[in-house]
């Protein structure tokens, strides 16, 4: 099969998966609570990003996830100060 529709979901990296899988299966805390669930993946969840500040020259506070594109759109158009028009074709 021959899938063209990336720009929607894509499959993931088995390398990912992998990283993932003990936070799908076990540690599925939330990050933001104080119980021990939520303070590993807190420990877990910075890590990564310190991890992928480091692998592009940022810095962590620099480094936000998100759920998805949506998300990551509305984040980037409410971050363009002053009175602008974004569109696209």
């Amino acid at each position: 099969m021959i899938y063209f529709d990336h720009a929607a979901t894509t499959q993931l990296s088995p390398k990912a998966l992998e990283a993932m899988l003990p936070f799908l299966k076990e540690n599925y805390g939330n990050p933001s609570a104080i119980y021990s669930f939520g303070t590993k993946a807190k420990r877990v969840l910075n890590e990564a990003r310190e991890s992928i500040a480091d692998s592009i020259g940022a810095f962590p506070d620099e480094i936000f996830f998100t759920s998805g594109g949506t998300e990551s759109d509305n984040w980037a158009l409410r971050g363009v100060e002053g009175k602008h028009i974004i569109t696209s074709a």
